[in-house]
């Protein structure tokens, strides 16, 4: 412990230090030292070797909670669409320090990083002292700012499914076009096997209190083809429109209604969904 704060240099530390201190777990500081508390007692996970690799197991990509946004866009197996969002996070200084732990952490339905996990079904492995859990990452976040997370856990690692999807769309709007906080922000993916639609999911970043991802109303698409999605797309488009209930924040909640509605149907009609043009 340095002026009472920690330095772990091994897993096995940190999870002691969280055990025995309840010191906040610090990724990159991005968030943290914003809040400029200065009688925190933080652990400094980033000296922990056990949590800043990128590891492919043959069933997740395993992301280490203490990579920074720089070294998982850099790195070949991470998936295009995490690259993407990444991309547009802050500036390459702040991505040089900012983490994937810290990111998921904070909180918050406008973490960029974030969104990608819930669109992909992602996972977190916590640990403490006492083990390990598992959890999808759609049930470690209960409302703003407040997480599935014991005060003696730590987030190890994110786990993300393979295959990565080859076809998705990613919008993030902001007030600028870079530097920017997502007023709103999009994922969706779709994956067509056989002609028939075996993976639909689609999550909206910025909007509620945690970012939204509905599985029953994407399972409205699942197991069929194009065509008869296309039959059904008006009901998909008005069971999101119930779904998504802003809450009040920099723009009107009408505004963020219609731009959710515009993105979501753009991504349909991307992936084949729209009405056919007849002349």
């Amino acid at each position: 412990m340095v002026n009472r704060c920690y330095l772990p240099t091994n897993l096995e530390e940190a999870l002691s230090a969280r055990a025995s201190s309840g010191a906040v777990p610090y990724g990159g500081g991005t968030d943290l030292m914003v809040e400029g508390k200065p009688d925190a007692c933080y652990i400094f996970l980033h000296k922990v070797p056990e949590m800043r690799s990128v590891a492919d197991d043959g069933q997740y990509i395993r992301i280490g909670a203490s990579c920074t946004f720089t070294e998982v866009a850099e790195n070949q197996l991470c998936p295009d669409i995490l690259k993407e969002a990444i991309l547009q996070i802050a500036a390459p200084a702040i991505r040089n320090l900012g983490t994937i732990g810290g990111n998921i952490g904070n909180g918050s339905p406008k973490a960029d990083s974030a969104l990608i996990f819930f669109v992909t079904d992602s996972k977190l492995r916590l640990m403490s002292e006492k083990g390990e859990r598992i959890i999808p990452i759609k049930d470690f976040y209960l409302g703003r700012n407040k997480l599935a997370l014991g005060s003696d856990e730590i987030i190890v690692e994110v786990l993300m499914p393979k295959p990565a999807p080859d076809r998705y769309y990613y919008r993030k709007v902001g007030a600028r076009e870079a530097l920017a906080i997502s007023r709103i922000s999009f994922a969706g993916l779709m994956i067509e096997r056989d002609g028939r639609i075996t993976n639909c999911a689609v999550a909206f970043g910025a909007v509620s209190d945690v970012i939204i991802r509905r599985d029953e109303i994407d399972a409205m698409f699942i197991g069929k083809t194009i065509r008869e999605a296309k039959e059904i797309k008006e009901s998909f488009l008005s069971a999101y429109s119930e779904a998504i209930v802003p809450i009040r924040g920099r723009v009107s909640e009408k505004y963020r209604k219609a731009v959710c509605m515009n993105l979501l149907r753009s991504f349909i009609e991307q992936m084949g969904i729209r009405d056919d043009v007849r002349h």
